[in-house]
């Protein structure tokens, strides 16, 4: 079988709620899928889809309930139909690798691949609870995928038995809007630096660092693209301090933003390949991100790297680009280049569906082998 084959049977992907990268990563699997002649269902709650457009793609669509942790089996009827004639299935992140783990141990035969897009950030009992549902994510797979080394070592130590790292890439970014428009769109004065994170509002991204950094940046204004279950609590923290930071919600155009920025940050607690650093970077675009998961292997001297949750040290790179903009130039050049090494998006699809090629591949032998022996 080739990439350019037509499968009989449909791979089903099955992501939980998502509004970012795990939903993009999706995306781009049904659309490299579906070009190569292969049947793809996508099964995930009602607001993925209202954020995705899977059936555009090319895909069948189904609303599995995938909610928080400890829900996982509510989904578990809706994945059995959705999987009944499947030929594998991919499960993204932890709460889907769970839903399709307590679905294929209800009598499947599917081949399961699970990719680990993010890591478990708890602590105490809360971390011991949850790392029992890693473990069992781990130990379902056929295949797990790891978007980063340090998920990769966290998936074998939890027991998985064919762990691979593929890359997680970002679609090329387009920026349509000019970046004076989008300043003007800003309000902001001829004078005034632009500072610009997209991501969501979650303990995660370690928006309160950034908040907290803002204030030492006079002549700036941050902008924060996202939405999520902090943006009560943020508003609050920007209101006082008195910080010149702005909570734009959820935007399709973050090419735009990216384009116009004078520095892009990310602040996370932790991130494996975040694709709005791959954008940000491919624009050429100056950039200071956390020293967390994948995140300097990624970036390598196309950016400057600081340590997670350390507001000083995030305060002073940003300050020092602000305050120069041949730094901030030189910087935005090796972004460019750094990013040019970096698998595309089809590259990244071409990866995972090479590995979908091999497990249906192996399936139809052993079930020529099984043919065989009868």
């Amino acid at each position: 079988m080739t990439l350019s084959s037509r499968a009989t049977r449909p791979v089903v992907q099955v992501l939980a709620t998502s509004t970012g990268g795990v939903g993009v990563h999706v995306l781009s699997l049904t659309r490299a899928l579906s070009a190569a002649g292969w049947p793809v269902i996508v099964a995930a709650p009602a607001s993925t889809h209202a954020v995705f457009d899977f059936a555009a793609a090319g895909a069948s669509t189904v609303v599995a309930p995938i909610g928080g942790a400890g829900r996982e089996a509510l989904a578990v009827p809706a994945l059995l139909g959705a999987t009944r004639s499947a030929g594998l299935v991919h499960a993204h992140g932890l709460r889907a690798g769970t839903a399709a783990g307590l679905t294929h141990r209800v009598g499947r035969t599917w081949p399961l691949i699970t990719t680990w897009h993010n890591a478990v950030l708890a602590d105490g009992a809360r971390a011991r609870w949850l790392a029992r549902g890693e473990r069992f994510v781990a130990r379902s797979a056929t295949v797990t995928l790891a978007a980063s080394a340090d998920l990769a070592d966290r998936a074998r130590d939890l027991g998985a038995a064919d762990v691979r790292e593929v890359p997680v890439a970002a679609p090329l970014p387009v920026a349509a809007t000019a970046p004076e428009e989008v300043r003007a769109a800003l309000g902001l004065r001829a004078r005034t630096r632009l500072v610009v994170c997209v991501g969501r509002l979650h303990p995660q991204k370690g928006h309160d660092t950034l908040i907290a950094a803002a204030t030492r940046w006079p002549d700036a204004l941050v902008v924060i693209a996202g939405d999520g279950p902090l943006a009560e609590a943020l508003a609050a923290d920007i209101a006082a301090r008195h910080a010149p930071v702005r909570l734009l919600g959820r935007r399709d155009n973050v090419a735009d933003l990216f384009a116009a920025a004078d520095v892009v940050v990310l602040a996370s607690r932790w991130e494996a390949r975040p694709l709005a650093v791959q954008e940000a970077m491919q624009l050429g675009r100056p950039v200071v991100a956390t020293d967390v998961g994948g995140v300097r292997g990624l970036v390598g001297d196309g950016a400057v790297i600081v340590a997670p949750g350390d507001v000083d040290a995030l305060a002073t790179a940003v300050g020092n680009l602000l305050d120069d903009r041949g730094a901030r130039e030189r910087l935005g050049r090796a972004a460019a280049e750094v990013a040019q090494t970096w698998p595309d998006e089809a590259a990244a699809a071409s990866a995972v569906l090479a590995v979908y090629t091999e497990m249906l591949s192996r399936r139809s032998h052993d079930r020529a082998a099984r043919r065989d022996e009868g």
